[in-house]
């Protein structure tokens, strides 16, 4: 079977399957950190600001779950 001229994918031979493992784990971990970093600042404002709620924790955790998908998206589309 022949594939067209735009379908192949070229062959630089820098791909490795170790490579890919350690971009993917390293993503992994970023992912963490972001939503770690983000909810760890939205839990302490709760807590100098003496919420009976923890709004400000979970909002901030959600939005560090969107920036670290952002992140992630980004660096996958590159």
């Amino acid at each position: 079977m022949h594939m067209a001229k735009n379908e192949q994918k070229p062959d630089n031979g820098n791909e490795k399957p170790g490579n890919n493992y350690l971009k993917f784990s390293g993503m992994g971990f970023q992912m963490i950190t972001t939503i770690g970093l983000f909810t760890y600042a939205g839990y302490k404002i709760d807590e100098s600001a003496h919420h009976t709620t923890k709004w400000v924790t979970a909002v901030l955790s959600l939005a560090g779950v969107f920036v670290s998908l952002y992140l992630v998206i980004r660096s996958v589309k590159s």
